[in-house]
């Protein structure tokens, strides 16, 4: 008896928590539709800092800052949704948008086309997604072993080899790109420039050489950290240091 009531008692609790948070984002959606932006924000963030991250609410959120003028936090947020949901396609066109209102015009350096084409093509899934690819593909190449080893014919045989060795590149493929996707997710390290306008330094002190000036919404990669500095780099290469406070990492 009191384990059947401690069962309900759990089934309870969870159906509180789903309604809970059913609530709180049906009040951040009505703030949005009612046009109070910035309450709609608030609420949102507090959806992800009590029920944890999704691409929709990241989405959301980019939406309520976009309408409130942070173009800043509107594409932060575009960024982190993709990151989950990388097909998101709403999520980059409202990314597109929010990055016509950025002041730098920052030309982007092209990378080898092999290495575009790899990075597009691993960006299509997520790490979970080509890590089931990889699992899929390696129970395909031991079936086709066994059937290389066990075949009664010749020709049976070459087929189920070079259909092995086929899904085992195909499996150590998947396997990477699954691996270089957890590395991305786990180690942030891109970010978005938070403040208006931000000086970026020869050195990481105050009294370094102003090198050049970035804006609210760019978009830089971090190549490394000191103290409360941190060494940012540009898409067209120009390097320099900025205070951590002017940043934040998608």
């Amino acid at each position: 008896m009191k384990r059947i009531i401690f069962i309900f008692s759990v089934i309870l609790a969870f159906n509180f928590s789903v309604e809970a948070e059913t609530n709180l984002v049906k009040k951040a959606n009505d703030l949005y539709a009612n046009g109070d932006y910035q309450a709609a924000a608030n609420e949102y963030e507090q959806v992800l800092l009590k029920d944890g991250v999704a691409p929709e609410l990241y989405f959301n959120l980019g939406n309520a800052y976009y309408k409130s003028g942070e173009v800043g936090r509107s594409i932060l947020n575009y960024e982190r949704a993709l990151r989950l949901y990388p097909t998101y396609d709403d999520a980059k066109a409202n990314l597109e948008m929010a990055q016509l209102k950025v002041v730098d015009n920052v030309v982007q350096v092209p990378p080898f086309f092999i290495k575009r084409w790899i990075s597009i093509m691993m960006k299509l899934l997520t790490s979970n997604q080509w890590f089931v690819l990889s699992v899929i593909s390696l129970i395909l190449t031991l079936a086709a072993i066994l059937f290389f080893v066990f075949g009664y014919t010749l020709t049976y045989r070459k087929l189920s080899f070079y259909s092995a060795v086929v899904l085992l590149s195909f499996t150590v493929i998947t396997g990477f790109f699954s691996g270089v996707r957890k590395y991305q997710m786990i180690n942030h390290t891109d970010a978005i420039i938070m403040s208006g306008a931000v000086n970026v330094k020869s050195s990481p002190d105050k009294s370094g050489t102003d090198l050049f000036q970035l804006h609210e919404g760019t978009k830089v990669r971090i190549k490394s950290t000191l103290g409360a500095w941190t060494e940012i780099v540009l898409g067209n290469g120009n390097i320099g240091w900025v205070e951590d406070e002017n940043i934040e990492k998608i």
